[in-house]
Parts: structure tokens; C-alpha cells; sequence
């Protein structure tokens, strides 16, 4: 039988385990902390490189725009066209406010609800600039971005209660962005950011309606 020396700790050393312990919470662990707005993140980045491509438009491809009726590509511009984004500028503004953003939301409402909320948004601000702006691409995630933003707001609605802070991302971000766009021939941003916010509130104080009576 071998003997164990004095100075050799045992195997099961409480000290050992802790030690273990800590240096395992120590650790970095890269967590896959939000899903949706995570694959949305990677996904429009592909379509921007896919866009340095100079055979390939992404906008033209992936916008949303007027064609036919009849033809089943319109209905499918509608959701992808908030994967598209003119260059990386407009990619990387977009996306720090919906990395920074969006998994508030997500841990809050769920993804499957946060998914929900990106695809009408999309869909209706594609209705729009199909029935409204024909001659337009509608690109980027500007009525998502808005969406996000009244969402994170709602978090702290209280009953009968409107938060301060909503009038005043309603009247600084959405404000400033059609004032900026005053001077454009077409106005295809500003319906997006109109329509994303209105999308985001109604179905936000929907659900935060119902988490109120579950709660």
C-alpha cells in the first residue's frame, strides 16, 4: 500500500475545491446572452460585406420596394430589408444602439416575442414604402432601432402611468431624425422610424398588459 507523505494535501482537501472553485469563477465564459438580436447583428454584418461584392446589390436584392403583385419576392423584401444597410457607417451606428438595446429587451419580453415585434415592424414599414414610396428602396433597421428604444422604455410603465422618459426618446430621437430628413426627396426613414415606434408601443404596452395581470 502506498503511503501518502505528509506534506502531499488529499484529494478531497476541502482548500483544493475552493481554490478550484474560485479560479473557475474567475474565468471569462463568452455567453450567447441574446440570441435574436445577436443573429440579427450577423446576419445584416454578411449582407454589408456581401454588399462590397461589386456584382451584388444588396439593396436592390433584399429592399423593399414595388414590383408586382405577383411577384413573391416583394413579400420577402419586406422582412430582409432590415438586414440591409447602405455601408458599414450606417451598419455600425444602427448596431450600438441595437447591441446596447436589445438584449434588455429580449431578457424582458422573451425572444420569441422580441422576433415577433422585429417581423411586424418590418412588414408594415415594408407596406408602407410599397404602397406609399414605390419608386424607393426602403433599407435598414431604423424602425427596429425606435421599436427597441419605446421598449426598453415600457419596462418601467407603471399603471396609468406614462414615463417621462418615453416623451422624451418620442420627442429627441424620433424629432431629430426627421429633422434630418426633411430635405430628402423621399421620406422612406422617417415612415420607418414612425412605424417602428408605433409598432413597438402597441404591442409593447400589449405586453406589458398581460405580464401585469400574470404577475
Amino acid at each position: 500500500m502506498e503511503e501518502r507523505r505528509p506534506d502531499e494535501a488529499p484529494i478531497d482537501d476541502p482548500l483544493m475545491k475552493e481554490d478550484s472553485k474560485l479560479k473557475k469563477e474567475r474565468s471569462i465564459v463568452f455567453s450567447f446572452n441574446s440570441p435574436v438580436v445577436l443573429v440579427l447583428t450577423i446576419v445584416s454584418l454578411a449582407v454589408v460585406l456581401l454588399n462590397l461584392i461589386p456584382a451584388l446589390d444588396m439593396p436592390e436584392l433584399l429592399g423593399a420596394r414595388r414590383t408586382t403583385f405577383s411577384d413573391p419576392m416583394q413579400y420577402i423584401r419586406m422582412f430582409t430589408s432590415a438586414f440591409v444597410h447602405t455601408g458599414m457607417a450606417q451598419y455600425a451606428g444602427f448596431f450600438m444602439l441595437i447591441l446596447a438595446i436589445g438584449p434588455m429587451v429580449e431578457e424582458k419580453y422573451g425572444s420569441v416575442r422580441l422576433v415577433i415585434l422585429i417581423l411586424i415592424t418590418s412588414f408594415v414599414t415594408g407596406v408602407i414604402s410599397i404602397l406609399f414610396f414605390p419608386g424607393a428602396d426602403t433599407v435598414g433597421a431604423s424602425g427596429i432601432i425606435f421599436m427597441l428604444i419605446l421598449m426598453a422604455s415600457f419596462t418601467n410603465l407603471k399603471l396609468k402611468k406614462f414615463p417621462l422618459t418615453v416623451l422624451l426618446v418620442i420627442i429627441l430621437y424620433l424629432g431629430n431624425e426627421i429633422m434630418n430628413d426633411l430635405f430628402k426627396a423621399e421620406n422612406v426613414s422617417n415612415v420607418s422610424y414612425i412605424i417602428g415606434g408605433a409598432a413597438g408601443a402597441a404591442f409593447g404596452m400589449l405586453v406589458f398588459a398581460k405580464k401585469m395581470k400574470t404577475d
